[in-house]
This record gives C-alpha cells, sequence and structure tokens, in this order.
C-alpha cells in the first residue's frame, strides 16, 4: 500500500483558498446608563473550500534494483544566511541528487541565485572517466539555507544521464545555455 504526502505548497494553498463571503453586519450590544444593555449580534460568514481531489494511477517506471550503501561521514557544508526585513527565515537543505550509470561523476553546487520568490540551485556534472560497470549510484552535494520561504528548482549544468531518477532535475549542457530568468538572477552563492 502506498501513502500520499500532500505537499506543504498545496497544504498552504489548501487552507488560504477559500471564498469568504460577510452575510450580515455585525453589531456591538447597545449599553444604556441605568446598565441595561440589549444583546448584540455577530457577523454571519458564508465560507466556501476549495474541492480537491487526489487519486493515483499505474504507470510504468524503472526501479533501481542495484543496493547502495550510504555512509555517514562529516564534511563542511556551505551554509548561507539571507535576512529580509519583515520576512521570518526557514532553515532547509538544498540538495541537489543525480543517478548515474557507465563512468563515475562528479556533482558540485556551482552557484544558487535567487529572484523575487523563487531560487535556482545550480550544479555541475562533470565525468571522471572510472568505469563503473553496469552499477548505479546516485551522487549528490548539498547546501544549508537560512532564508525566507522560496520556490526551489535545481538545474544541473553537464549531459543527462539516462535514468528516469533524473527527470526531476533541469539539465542544460552549458552554462550559456541556461534560460534568460536565470541567468538575470541574483548570484547569493557562488563556489569558489
Amino acid at each position: 500500500m502506498k501513502k500520499f504526502i500532500l505537499p506543504l505548497g498545496l497544504a498552504v494553498a489548501l487552507l488560504t483558498s477559500c471564498d469568504i463571503n460577510k452575510k450580515e453586519s455585525g453589531e456591538l450590544p447597545e449599553v444604556d446608563v441605568d446598565v441595561e444593555t440589549e444583546a448584540g449580534e455577530l457577523p454571519e460568514y458564508d465560507v466556501d473550500w476549495a474541492e480537491v481531489d487526489i487519486s493515483t494511477r499505474t504507470e510504468m517506471v524503472e526501479v533501481p534494483k542495484v543496493v547502495v550503501v550510504m555512509e555517514e561521514e562529516e564534511v563542511e557544508v556551505p551554509t548561507i544566511d539571507v535576512n529580509m526585513p519583515d520576512e521570518d527565515n526557514v532553515e532547509q537543505s538544498l540538495v541537489v541528487e543525480a543517478e548515474i550509470t557507465g563512468t563515475e561523476k562528479d556533482l558540485e553546487i556551482q552557484e544558487v541565485r535567487a529572484t523575487n520568490k523563487m531560487l535556482y540551485v545550480i550544479a555541475k556534472l562533470e565525468d571522471m572517466g572510472t568505469d563503473i560497470q553496469d552499477q548505479t549510484m546516485r551522487i549528490q552535494d548539498q547546501v544549508n539555507l537560512n532564508a525566507p520561504d522560496m520556490i526551489v528548482k535545481y538545474i544541473i549544468v553537464g549531459e543527462r544521464p539516462d535514468r528516469v531518477y533524473n527527470n526531476k532535475n533541469a539539465f542544460y549542457n552549458t552554462m550559456n545555455d541556461l534560460p534568460q530568468n536565470v541567468k538575470d538572477a541574483d548570484v547569493i552563492y557562488s563556489r569558489s
């Protein structure tokens, strides 16, 4: 049995996308000098919530069968602090991942760019040349971010590995191929 978790953004949209119509004005109680009061009346509201349908469908997908052992190690992880007036910060890890076959590859976050409420995490995928034979590997890099909540898009510069897992990232051959809106965004982190 599969469990489905409603994405946080959709949950927020559900809670904030309602239509509230005031049906009647409110009125405070009237107070007489003789301390006699007359009952007041609270306003009435008609609340209409968004309608959401969640379903499943059967699709053919590639399922990796190779077992990869992950080991925890202490490493230095870059941390980015962004403070904006009148906005609360959220601490999160920006993790870019790729699944590779054929030859060993290195994946490193090169830049993080921001514009409006969008954040672009740009990583470079580089072929190391070592044959990994028939094995499939997952590689990743991360930076920590302490900033206002933003929409994050992961971009990998390099040749797209032929694995279904990699479909969650946008791939471009070179930095010059990035869309103009990404090129125009402010660089808030750069690996030097």
